[in-house]
C-alpha cells in the first residue's frame, strides 16, 4: 500500500484530521525517548541519594574520617525526605514545575557536596536536612515522567530499570568511598549529579501526556483514598523491619565491611531483576507471602547464627531480597495509581513517604532498643511480630488494590484464569457487548494487557486504527478504561448490559 492510500485507510481521530504512520512513529519514539532520559537522571541522582545522602557509605565514611557522631544529621536527614515525598505535591503541579525542580535541585546538591569536602560544620546539618528535602521533591515529581513515559501496565519495568541503574551506582559509589577515599567517592557522586542534570535538560516539559483521572474514577475518591491510606500503613509496618536493619542487623556484621560494602545490595538486585522479568501469567500475589517469609527467616537466622560471613549471606540474602520483592510491589502499584489523580506527584509522593516513615520509626525502635541495653533478640521479636501483622494485613489489601487496580502485573486476575475459561469470557464479552469480528480481536489482547503498538503488530494494522476500534469498544460496554472492561467481563453472565 503506497502512503497515500494508507494514509487514507486510517479511521479519522477527534479533529477529523488523518494521522499518518510517519506522526505515530515519531510519537512512540518521542515517548521511549522520554522514558530514557528520565530514567537515565533519575538513577544518576538517585544513587547520589542512595550513596550519600539517605545514611549513605560516603557520608558515614566523611563523618567517621573526622570521629563525628552522624547520628543526629542522620535522623534529621531522613525525616527532611519524608517532609520532601509529602509536601512536593502541593508545590509541584505540573510536568514544566517538574523539570525546573530537578535541573535546580541538581545544581544546588552539586553545591552542598562541596561542603562535605571541609570539616564538619552547621553547613554540613543544613546542607543535609535542605538537601534532603529537596531530594525528596525530586522523588516525587518524578512521578510525571513515570505516568507520561511509560503505558501502565509497563510502569513495573520502567521502575525496576531506575532501581537497578541506581543500586548499581550507588554500589560503585560505596566502594570508591571505602576503599580509596570519602573525597573520591563524593567528587564520583557529584560527577554522576551532573549528568543527571545533562539528561533532565533534555527531558520534555510539556503535560499533554500527563491528563488528568477519568471521569469514572474521580467520582471513586474515596475508595481511593481509603486505598492509598491502606497502601500506605502496609507500607509502613513492614518497612520498620528495614529501620530494625539498620539499627540491629547492620552493626552486628560491622567487622566484614569487605564483604557487606558490596554485598548487601546485590540480593535487593537479584530480586528486581527477577520479578521485572517473570511472565504475566505467574501469580505474583504468591510471591508476596514468600517475601513476608523471608523476612521472618532472616531475623531467625540473624538470632540463630553466628557473625561469620557465611552468616551474613544467609541473613543478607533473605533480607535484601525481600526488600526487593516488596520495594518493586509499592513503587509499581503506586505507578498505576498515577492514573487515579490529576497531580501524580501527591500519589507517589504519599506513597513513598510511608517507606521513609518506616525506615525512621524501625531505626528509632531499634536504637531505643540498644541504648537501653536491650539484647537483640528481643528487637528480632519485634520484627517477627511486624511480620505476623503483616501476614494479616495482606489479605485485605490485595482485596482493595484489586477493586480498583484490575489489570496491575501483581493483581492481574483474568491473566490468571485457565486459557479455555479466557476464551469463553472473551466469546461472552464480544456478544454482550454486540462487537465485531475486529473488535473482538481487539478486545482479547486488551485483556492481555498488550499496548497498542503490540496490538498493532500482531493484527497488522496501523496503532492509529486499534485506537479507532478500542474507543468502539469503551462506547459499547460505557466504560472509559481497560480497567472498567476487564471488570464487566469478569461480572457474572446475568448482569445486564449496558444502556
Amino acid at each position: 500500500m503506497d502512503g497515500a492510500n494508507r494514509q487514507k485507510s486510517q479511521p479519522l481521530c477527534e479533529g477529523g484530521e488523518g494521522v499518518t504512520e510517519n506522526r505515530i512513529n515519531q510519537r512512540i519514539w518521542a515517548v521511549v525517548n522520554e522514558r530514557r532520559l528520565s530514567v537515565l537522571a533519575h538513577s544518576l541522582f538517585s544513587a547520589w541519594m542512595l550513596a550519600f545522602l539517605f545514611e549513605g557509605q560516603i557520608f558515614y565514611s566523611l563523618a567517621g574520617s573526622y570521629k563525628s557522631n552522624p547520628a543526629v544529621m542522620v535522623f534529621c536527614g531522613v525525616a527532611a525526605i519524608f517532609a520532601g515525598l509529602l509536601l512536593c505535591g502541593l508545590f509541584i503541579k505540573t510536568k514544566k514545575a517538574a523539570k525546573r525542580l530537578f535541573l535546580c535541585s541538581y545544581l544546588f546538591f552539586i553545591a552542598i557536596s562541596l561542603v562535605f569536602f571541609f570539616p564538619p560544620s552547621v553547613f554540613w546539618t543544613g546542607g543535609i536536612i535542605l538537601g534532603s528535602f529537596l531530594a525528596g521533591g525530586c522523588v516525587a515529581a518524578w512521578a510525571f515522567y513515570l505516568k507520561s513515559g511509560t503505558p501502565k501496565n509497563d510502569r513495573i519495568k520502567m521502575v525496576a530499570d531506575m532501581l537497578i541503574l541506581s543500586n548499581v551506582l550507588m554500589i560503585l559509589l560505596n566502594m570508591a568511598a571505602i576503599y580509596l577515599l570519602p573525597q573520591i567517592g563524593l567528587a564520583l557522586a557529584m560527577l554522576m549529579l551532573l549528568g543527571a542534570f545533562m539528561f533532565a535538560l533534555k527531558l520534555p516539559a510539556d503535560d499533554n501526556a500527563v491528563s488528568s483521572a477519568p471521569s469514572g474514577q474521580k467520582e471513586n475518591l474515596v475508595g481511593i483514598a481509603r486505598l492509598l491510606i491502606f497502601l500506605c500503613l502496609f507500607i509502613v509496618i513492614i518497612t520498620i523491619n528495614s529501620g530494625l536493619m539498620y539499627q540491629v542487623v547492620n552493626p552486628a556484621f560491622s567487622h566484614l565491611e569487605w564483604l557487606t560494602s558490596w554485598y548487601w545490595a546485590i540480593p535487593y538486585i537479584a530480586a528486581l531483576f527477577i520479578m521485572r522479568n517473570l511472565p504475566r501469567k505467574i501469580n505474583r500475589s504468591y510471591i508476596l507471602y514468600v517475601g513476608i517469609a523471608m523476612i521472618g527467616f532472616s531475623f531467625i537466622a540473624f538470632v540463630s547464627l553466628d557473625r561469620s560471613a557465611a552468616s551474613y549471606f544467609v541473613v543478607n540474602t533473605l533480607m535484601l531480597g525481600a526488600c526487593g520483592v516488596y520495594d518493586l510491589f509499592w513503587w509499581s502499584i503506586l505507578g498505576e495509581m498515577l492514573e487515579l489523580h490529576k497531580n501524580p506527584a501527591k500519589i507517589l509522593g504519599i506513597g513513598l513517604s510511608a517507606n521513609v516513615l518506616g525506615v525512621l520509626l524501625g531505626g528509632l525502635i531499634g536504637n531505643a532498643a540498644i541504648s537501653s541495653n536491650i539484647h537483640s533478640p528481643d528487637p528480632t521479636l519485634l520484627a517477627l511480630a511486624v511480620v505476623c501483622v503483616t501476614l494479616v494485613l495482606l489479605p485485605p489489601l490485595h482485596k482493595h488494590l484489586s477493586s480498583l487496580l484490575k489489570g496491575h502485573a501483581y493483581l492481574s486476575e483474568f491473566s490468571e484464569l485457565p486459557k479455555q475459561e479466557q476464551t469463553g469470557q472473551i466469546e461472552r464479552a464480544a456478544r454482550y457487548g454486540n462487537l465485531s469480528e475486529r473488535e473482538s480481536q481487539v478486545a482479547a489482547l486488551l485483556f492481555q494487557a498488550k499496548t497498542y503498538k503490540a496490538i498493532a503488530g500482531e493484527l497488522t494494522i496501523s496503532e492509529n486504527t486499534v485506537k479507532y476500534y478500542v474507543k468502539n469498544i469503551y462506547s459499547k460496554f460505557g466504560v472509559q478504561s481497560r480497567a472498567e472492561l476487564i471488570h464487566i467481563v469478569l461480572k457474572k453472565e446475568d448482569t445486564p448490559p449496558p444502556a
